[in-house]
């Protein structure tokens, strides 16, 4: 690639990609702006399924959908390739600036973005033991783009990087130190990705520099989380070594008391896998009410559902709890932040989350929480000393920055 294609083209795909999925979004970072943003699903299975979103030339989004067998992922990111170049969003990989992949767990190895070689492939590989669902798969993804475009620089973006400045008392569970050492436990959190976003587009709103400004930051959507940013880093987060820890989710249980595991193994006779696919499938909003669908469980809570109106309750409740509690890790809150599916567009949430919170100064506008609008929004009341924001996260639009960032340092570094 010359320096003059490098100056004309920044083109730059991200990837996320499952055990039986691809997910991807092509960005034009001249302006910011999406090209094509697609999901292929159900790789390996006779009728897998390609859904592309394309931007034409008046600026408006075109969808294109293709329904064939993809035998893995190789095969799927060349058929990726081909709607992108049918569509007119890229003619061939050999166009790209950079490919960007998010990964689910970087472990203590990675507090940043890097620019991948085949040591981190291979210390990638080593932590799949920590996210066994996950890191196999985006390291799967990364060794077929990496076969398909060998030219063009790839970075892996980590969701658990933002979450590395937490101080060792935050990061550190009461065991023995020797199950830290040798097998590496401890608080790792994730959504990192999202909540370094919203981070950066808080301070932004607030005109501060993000090293300037303390926050606690709600990514509520079918995981949930919650952070703690002192000047600008997170310094605590309520998923753990897994994303098991922390919120209620839609079907994940969150904080549990652990000895119930042991029980529930004595008294039913579940293997311990089974009481796992319990905590992580069927709990959180599913366990109490039978569906994970905020949108479904408010709607039957409006009916009457008892159960739907105990999930909420449970719901806000310990997030209530996690924003009190981060409150005195933090001393100055400048800003409440609320993100991702539910945070963003359930304003009944929003309102029952903030419930009896003025004692820390946190008073919701009721009007301003119902309007709806595009991008950033405050809701808090005249007189409350926190702000509270509404922040639409952009998790691919963050991974697509991160690895511009990266690639340009990189080669700022070999000259």
């Amino acid at each position: 690639m010359t320096q003059s294609t490098v100056k004309q083209n920044l083109k730059i795909l991200v990837i996320n990609c499952g055990s039986s999925s691809i997910k991807y979004q092509l960005f034009d970072m001249r302006e910011r702006s999406v090209l094509a943003a697609g999901l292929l699903e159900q790789i390996g299975e006779a009728r897998s399924r390609l859904t592309q979103r394309t931007r034409s030339r008046k600026g408006g989004m075109r969808a294109t959908a293709k329904t064939q067998t993809v035998g893995g992922h190789r095969q799927g990111l060349a058929l990726i390739g081909r709607v992108m170049a049918d569509t007119g969003a890229l003619g061939s990989f050999t166009e790209l600036y950079g490919i960007g992949h998010r990964v689910v767990h970087g472990g203590e190895a990675f507090r940043a973005p890097v620019i991948i070689d085949r040591g981190v492939m291979d210390a990638i590989r080593r932590m799949a033991a920590l996210a066994p669902l996950h890191n196999p798969a985006n390291l799967v993804g990364i060794e077929v783009a990496r076969e398909h475009a060998p030219q063009v620089p790839q970075v892996a973006v980590f969701d658990t990087a933002f979450h590395q400045t937490l101080p060792p008392h935050a990061f550190h569970y009461g065991l023995p130190r020797g199950l830290y050492r040798r097998h590496h436990v401890r608080r790792y959190g994730f959504h990192g990705t999202s909540h370094a976003y919203v981070t950066r587009q808080a301070a932004a709103h607030l005109q501060r520099p993000p090293d300037a400004v303390n926050l606690i930051t709600l990514h509520l959507g079918n995981g949930a989380s919650a952070a703690a940013v002192k000047n600008g880093r997170s310094v605590d987060t309520s998923m753990g070594m897994t994303p098991l820890e922390g919120l209620i989710m839609g079907t994940r249980c969150g904080d549990l008391d652990p000895a119930i595991i042991f029980y529930l193994g004595r008294e039913t006779g579940q293997p311990a896998g089974e009481i796992e696919a319990l905590l992580n499938r069927e709990s959180g909003l599913k366990g109490i009410c039978g569906v994970n669908d905020m949108r479904d469980i408010l709607q039957r809570a409006e009916g009457g559902d008892a159960a739907a109106r105990l999930a909420i309750d449970m719901y806000t409740y310990r997030i209530r709890k996690y924003i009190g509690a981060y409150t005195a890790v933090l001393g100055r809150v400048d800003a409440l932040v609320f993100t991702a599916g539910i945070g963003e567009h359930a304003a009944d949430i929003r309102r029952r989350c903030c419930r009896g919170l003025a004692h820390l100064g946190i008073v919701l506008d009721e009007d301003e929480n119902s309007r709806r609008g595009a991008g950033i929004r405050e809701v808090q009341a005249a007189h409350s000393k926190v702000r509270i924001l509404v922040i639409p996260t952009d998790e691919e639009l963050e991974i697509a920055e991160q690895t511009l960032k990266q690639i340009r340092d990189d080669a700022q570094t070999a000259f």
